[in-house]
């Protein structure tokens, strides 16, 4: 795992490790500190399907809840195309294959430095 550079960022550390002990592929950390004031960092990540999708949203939120960490806001989980959790400091994008090429955030906020997290798979 290349996440050196957020190692003080314990809920996002959190939050890549509930990704990569359920399946999650592709994940990228992107550091928006220094190009957003809406947010410091988006976690993007693929699932295999809708129903994984939902499944790695639903992994993500029980295991920040357990550190008392709870979302301002979600959105697909119902879904489970692309389902976003935001928790102001970060927000974890998880998509299916195809909403993840077709918006390419990584490529939209290409400034932004990032780590690839290799899955433990």
């Amino acid at each position: 795992m290349t996440t050196d550079w957020v190692s003080g960022e314990r809920d996002v550390h959190a939050a890549v490790s509930a990704l990569e002990a359920h399946k999650a592929s592709n994940i990228v950390v992107l550091d928006l500190r220094d190009l957003s004031g809406a947010t410091d960092f988006f976690i993007v990540a693929s699932g295999t399907s809708d129903t994984h999708v939902r499944a790695l949203g639903e992994r993500v939120l029980e295991a920040l809840s357990t550190d008392g960490v709870k979302p301002h806001h979600t959105e697909g989980l119902s879904k489970g195309r692309w389902v976003l959790l935001d928790y102001v400091d970060f927000v974890v994008h998880v998509f299916h294959p195809a909403l993840r090429q077709f918006y390419q955030l990584e490529r939209l906020w290409g400034e932004a430095p990032s780590a690839l997290i290799e899955s433990q798979a």
